[in-house]
């Protein structure tokens, strides 16, 4: 079974779900899939035992065949690449913009002059470990990369169908999102009782109905704020899972890399509870 833990916006305590969700199970992989700032680490502190670089294939232009006829600039549709046309008895140009690059392969393929071979560029890389009984895999983005996905696909590659996948998605609704919580059984949304959190939450709701995945809410901080979030999930039939309470002990352990249920153990009969009502189906 493959959860997955998001959340509309950051800061609402999606890692915390996750890794103590994680630390209250067995047989059990995490997958970090928030690569452009990952933190279960911190606390789950695996021993790394395998680092791969990660790669995207990227156009490279070869100027002796190149006619630069602009096929490959038309058929791209992220503007990764621009043709200047020679003139004036002048070659042209062709320039590759490889931030831009989404890897599609297209320009290659279509090339009519067979001009455009793929090389690798590396992005970040893959992390590989074990926390005690827990698989862990997370991805490091490379500085100034504009694009997560890549690797974020290549994380997911490690996925174990035999042990029940736990995967830390990105804050936001975007396309990083998208590519993590993609081909979830069950996705915990992760908010708190603010207007900010349910106008997040409201969005992400949107995105896991268009990818009809079905998903359930726990609210983190829920004696804080009001109740419109709670009034929210009763008018949309949205099931709330679980209600963790603010407690300056359970922020103390946090800034110290402690997890919720090593300080106060009472708290693995909940996340207990709650993987049982979705392994079990009983959401509602």
């Amino acid at each position: 079974m493959i959860i997955s833990v998001a959340s509309g916006k950051g800061g609402t305590g999606k890692t915390t779900i996750a890794v103590n969700l994680a630390l209250s199970i067995d047989n059990v992989q995490f997958l970090d899939c928030d690569v452009e700032e990952p933190n279960a680490h911190i606390f789950l502190k695996p021993k790394i035992t395998k680092k791969d670089k990660a790669y995207i294939l990227v156009p490279k232009i070869d100027k002796s065949q190149c006619v630069y006829c602009g096929k490959c600039a038309k058929v791209c549709v992220y503007n990764a690449i621009a043709v200047l046309p020679g003139q004036d008895e002048k070659k042209g140009s062709t320039l590759i913009f490889a931030h831009l690059c989404h890897g599609c392969g297209a320009c290659s393929a279509l090339c009519p002059e067979k001009a455009i071979k793929e090389v690798n560029r590396e992005i970040g890389v893959v992390e590989s470990g074990n926390c005690n009984e827990i698989e862990f895999v997370h991805g490091k983005l490379n500085i100034g990369e504009a694009m997560s996905p890549p690797l974020i696909r290549q994380v997911k590659a490690h996925i174990n169908f035999k042990k029940t996948v736990i995967i830390d998605a990105p804050p936001g609704t975007s396309c990083p999102v998208v590519t993590s919580v993609k081909g979830s059984d069950f996705c915990l949304l992760v908010t708190e009782p603010t207007p900010f959190g349910l106008n997040d939450l409201i969005l992400a709701v949107e995105v896991l109905r268009k990818l009809k995945i079905l998903f359930g809410v726990v609210i983190n901080r829920s004696d804080l704020g009001n109740n419109k979030t709670e009034e929210y999930c009763s008018r949309e039939n949205i099931p709330v899972l679980l209600k963790i309470p603010f407690k300056k002990e359970i922020a103390m352990a946090y800034s110290k890399g402690e997890p919720m249920v090593n300080v106060f153990p009472e708290y693995k009969k909940d996340f207990q509870e709650l993987f049982n009502a979705i392994k079990n189906g009983k959401i509602n």
